[in-house]
């Protein structure tokens, strides 16, 4: 039955369950699903802003618009001196300023991207605009990061990457969550450090961190499964995401199987209509149908129109992974036709992301595009799974 992101956002809110997780493809509405949850849970009035302290939140977001709260001071007077600044809000004040957890966010950071990259945290300085006024920087409202090269000196206010930026965007939100359930599970409210948020009733995270590699994406997910398995005070979490690996790892670590008490998966989709649908999803994504399917036809799609793009190699070894799953093959390169081992290598070659950097990389020749068609007609054409699937 087709809905309204509204009607789903109320659906969502009248459910008992601890954790409901969601699986949408790109554009099918998750960034507008958070914000439409939020303004249906805790909207705001005309005169408040993030800035006021007695503002007592009903919700937690992390989304699209999360990041909006930081941007780039890209020097371009004297190009030297990049700082990513932070605009004023109650959530980070509260974790750096009052907390003091400027250290936790650098080592959590530095998990997921390596030691020799590290975020520096300004502390309260003045200095002087274009017209000669002295202004005051608060503490805390800007950030630069060094970055080592081996014996030699590091170099200083680098400008990260996009996905290494979402990552530290996302450790500040990952220890503020940590704080506040740990908070919320003192049973007391008069024996909690702070009653900002006594009044919290959901955290609703879109799609936290999709540029890391299959390991940290894996630690970073279990991180979370952790975090919402350790919060005993009644919170609930909306969890969603495009990513099938962020998912099934979710879907196994909290236990979200059919037919037990934290049953609450969904899948998302966007109707041609504007109106949107919003399906009990049973299993992981490994067992769903529609995730083959959409494999399947983006792949096809691509190559009808011959419009192969590095990141249909990714789509086509995971329809590859999930055909052998499927079928019972321990390995994924089982399926594939003779001269295994260089066909093995081409996908690999482009399906592998094992950096977070957003430098430009070289795009697949004519031959290499063809190899997507000569894959993809092989796993059609010589697996009955596909065949059967095709004839129903």
């Amino acid at each position: 039955m087709s809905q309204t992101l509204r009607e789903i956002a109320e659906q969502l809110r009248a459910s008992d369950k601890k954790v409901q997780l969601i699986y949408a493809f790109n554009g099918s509405g998750k960034t507008r699903l958070s914000r439409e949850f939020k303004e249906l849970v805790s909207p705001k009035s005309a005169a408040e802003t993030d800035n006021d302290e007695d503002h007592k939140s009903k919700i937690l977001y992390y989304n699209a618009f999360t990041e909006d709260l930081y941007y780039w001071d890209n020097d371009l007077e004297k190009d030297t001196k990049r700082k990513l600044k932070i605009q004023p809000n109650a959530y980070t004040f509260w974790i750096l300023q009052d907390q003091g957890l400027d250290q936790n966010i650098i080592a959590y950071f530095q998990l997921h991207t390596g030691n020799k990259l590290t975020p520096h945290f300004n502390q309260e300085y003045t200095t002087q605009d274009q017209q000669g006024n002295q202004i005051m920087v608060k503490a805390f409202s800007e950030v630069t990061f060094s970055y080592e090269r081996g014996n030699e000196e590091p170099r200083e206010y680098v400008k990260i990457s996009k996905g290494e930026e979402s990552v530290f965007i996302w450790s500040i939100f990952y220890n503020l969550i940590e704080q506040v359930i740990g908070i919320l599970n003192i049973p007391e409210e008069s024996e909690r450090d702070t009653d900002s948020y006594n009044e919290l009733q959901y955290v609703f995270i879109d799609d936290p961190v999709s540029s890391l590699d299959d390991n940290h994406l894996i630690e970073l997910t279990v991180n979370i499964a952790e975090l919402i398995k350790s919060s005993e005070s009644g919170l609930k979490f909306i969890i969603t995401t495009h990513n099938p690996l962020f998912y099934n790892v979710l879907y196994n670590e909290l236990g979200l199987k059919k037919g037990t008490k934290k049953e609450g998966c969904y899948l998302l989709e966007s109707l041609e209509d504007g109106t949107f649908n919003l399906e009990v999803k049973y299993g992981d994504s490994n067992k769903s149908f529609s995730y083959h399917l959409y494999l399947k036809e983006t792949i096809k799609a691509a190559i009808e129109a011959n419009k192969v793009e590095r990141y249909h190699f990714t789509l086509l070894r995971n329809l590859y992974e999930k055909t052998a799953s499927f079928l019972g093959y321990p390995r994924w390169s089982e399926l594939l036709p003779d001269d295994k081992e260089t066909y093995y290598r081409r996908v690999v070659q482009f399906a592998n992301h094992n950096t977070l950097s957003n430098e430009a990389v070289a795009q697949p020749s004519d031959p290499e595009k063809n190899t997507v068609g000569v894959l993809f007609n092989h796993l059609i054409e010589n697996y009955s799974y596909w065949q059967e699937e095709s004839a129903s």
